[in-house]
């Protein structure tokens, strides 16, 4: 599993006052198209927040479940990437923040079932919304929405190398 490391402010580990971990699938079907969440003028591999006592598959298949209304079984979940990110005085939280992100590879031909779906409040504000889009479109589509949002560029950045890694995989 290649791991990469953000750490734009230089911070150490003893500067950090909180670790969230975070998972995220690449659902990719046999017409070589991604599915995408889009909420907030923002992309988002579906995923998210590990919540406790969660495995990391078990976190993934329970988001990808809620974002996409998708239910996978029988599925074999191994990361292919692992993106650590520091960031200090997250989102003008006054915390210093380490976001440890696992990216999965999720072969399905699954359609998204809306009716199926769970949001949170940000994701329902933004109107959540789930697009496919061709594999070879999708950086560009991503590299297009940079100016949509300021924190598109901390995600697209994030976005764009693990499907760097995953082209790597294929």
């Amino acid at each position: 599993m290649k791991e990469v490391i953000y750490n734009y402010d230089n911070l150490k580990d003893e500067d950090i006052d909180e670790t969230v971990i975070r998972i995220k699938g690449l659902l990719i079907n046999s017409n070589n198209e991604i599915m995408l969440g889009y909420s907030n003028k923002t992309y988002q591999f579906p995923g998210g927040h590990l919540e406790e006592g969660e495995t990391k598959e078990e976190g993934l298949l329970r988001e990808i479940k809620e974002e996409t209304g998708i239910e996978l079984k029988d599925i074999v979940l191994k990361p292919f990437e692992k993106i650590t990110h520091y960031s200090k005085n997250y989102r003008e939280t006054g915390k210093n923040r380490r976001n440890i992100i696992y990216y999965y590879i999720i072969k399905t031909d699954a359609k998204e079932d809306m009716d199926n779906t769970c949001f949170d409040e940000w994701e329902k504000e933004g109107n959540y919304v789930v697009k496919t889009i061709p594999l070879n479109q999708v950086e560009q589509v991503l590299i297009d929405s940079i100016k949509d949002n300021p924190i598109n560029e901390v995600i697209v950045e994030e976005m764009l190398d693990a499907l760097k890694e995953y082209k790597k995989h294929i």
